[in-house]
């Protein structure tokens, strides 16, 4: 008869396999990644950052600025310095592709802020039902109490009722045969 050990196996060795540490439900992946990696939520973050200064004040000034200084240097400066002539078409090319990549920042930054609204959105509308759920509660047990109360002895009734027990007490008391208090039949 021979035993088994875990980690030797039924002759006493060990296994000399690699173990494997890779999932055999997912393919494996040909040769290096050459594409680059980026982290989704920090190239988010960034976008939003990049959207947010977008729409200021101080960048609409900015580009007036750097605009104005542009013209002005490619019109008024020595020709020798004049780097972009009139037509502007190099400050054209930087604007166009500064737009193109404003528009998708701006964009993603809205996706991501409408991400959270939907989020907070549902969070509010589960608060509210809690809260919807609570009134409800509340409303059928302060109708259980007014329905209670109304079965209970108020002080008024108590009282009138303690006076006529009272007055009873307080009247001779006559044979069943005759009538109270001078009634007559």
């Amino acid at each position: 008869m021979t035993t088994c050990s875990p980690t030797t196996g039924a002759n006493g060795t060990t296994d000399r396999r690699p173990i494997m540490t890779e999932r055999l439900d997912q393919p494996r992946q040909q040769g290096l990644r050459l594409r680059p990696h980026y982290d989704p939520e920090a190239f988010g973050r960034l976008s939003e950052q990049i959207a947010r200064f977008l729409g200021t004040a101080r960048f609409l000034v900015y580009m007036t600025v750097f605009v104005a200084v542009w013209a002005l240097w490619n019109v008024f400066a020595p020709g020798s310095l004049r780097f972009d002539p009139y037509p502007f078409i190099f400050l054209t090319l930087i604007l166009s592709l500064q737009a193109s990549y404003a528009a998708p920042l701006i964009l993603l930054a809205q996706n991501r802020q409408d991400d959270r609204d939907r989020i907070q959105n549902e969070l509010d509308r589960s608060a509210a039902e809690r809260n919807q759920a609570d009134v409800e509660y509340l409303t059928r047990e302060i109708a259980a109490l007014r329905i209670a109360l109304g079965e209970v002895a108020t002080r008024d009734y108590i009282r009138s009722e303690l006076q006529r027990l009272q007055e009873e007490l307080q009247e001779p008391y006559a044979p069943s045969g005759a009538s109270r208090s001078g009634e007559t039949g």
